[in-house]
């Protein structure tokens, strides 16, 4: 997990970083859950296995990081049993869909209905992490109320949500009608993928800023004990 994961979660959620290595595997899961009040699912470059969602390998030529993908499915599961924040990022969010049971379109910009969201790799960073199109809200979600009807965001990605897991609702679309925000409503605690990058110059972003502070607040609840920390409880 890189610098600009971290520090959102330092300066906006006002907490204190726990780094899970993927390298030992998911067999000490638990001792990390002990110690946390929230799990934080962050991007990253590679893809997720395929056959985790049975699907055939449609990118071979891509990065994929195995060991990171069952880390994290477990780190996903312990926190839904535990009563655990989640939030995740890109891949956090594609990996979040998983753990329920849903699946990914593994080429977004093959498909013939949606747009092409991968990034040009041949630009600067400031570019590359440029807002790059328009999602809006699900109308009557407590994103909506956060966000409002619509806001501008970065797109980084070449796979994206397909089939949404049991349980799984969207939160936010983009133009194309590709799902660019989910959570969890069964759950009590506080859930939220989203597909775009909040932590770019996250304190230069105030949807950014109300995201972080939104799971931060839910992480402090949670160390608190109280038993209900959806965001619309706080709202």
């Amino acid at each position: 997990m890189t610098h600009k994961y971290m520090q959102p979660v330092v300066e906006i959620s006002d907490c204190i970083p726990l780094l899970v290595p993927t390298c030992f595997g998911a067999e000490d899961i638990e001792q990390y859950l002990d110690m946390a009040d929230g799990v934080y699912l962050s991007g990253a470059a590679s893809n997720i296995d395929p056959t985790l969602y049975g699907q055939e390998n449609l990118t071979p030529e891509k990065k994929q990081d195995l060991a990171r993908d069952l880390v994290d499915l477990a780190l996903i599961k312990g926190a839904v049993a535990r009563g655990l924040p989640l939030l995740g990022i890109c891949r956090g969010m594609q990996e979040m869909n998983i753990a329920f049971g849903g699946d990914l379109y593994q080429k977004v910009y093959a498909e013939e209905h949606l747009d092409d969201h991968r990034e040009d790799p041949d630009t600067p960073p400031e570019v590359q992490y440029g807002e790059s199109h328009s999602i809006t809200m699900v109308k009557g979600t407590w994103l909506h109320k956060l966000l409002g009807d619509t806001i501008s965001v970065n797109s980084l990605h070449g796979q994206g949500v397909n089939n949404l897991g049991e349980g799984v609702e969207p939160l936010a679309h983009a133009e194309d009608g590709l799902v660019e925000a989910i959570h969890v409503p069964s759950l009590p605690q506080f859930t939220l993928g989203v597909q775009w990058h909040p932590e770019w110059k996250a304190m230069e972003n105030p949807d950014s800023i109300k995201i972080f502070k939104a799971f931060g607040e839910a992480c402090r609840r949670r160390a608190g004990n109280d038993q209900d920390l959806r965001i619309d409880k706080a709202s």
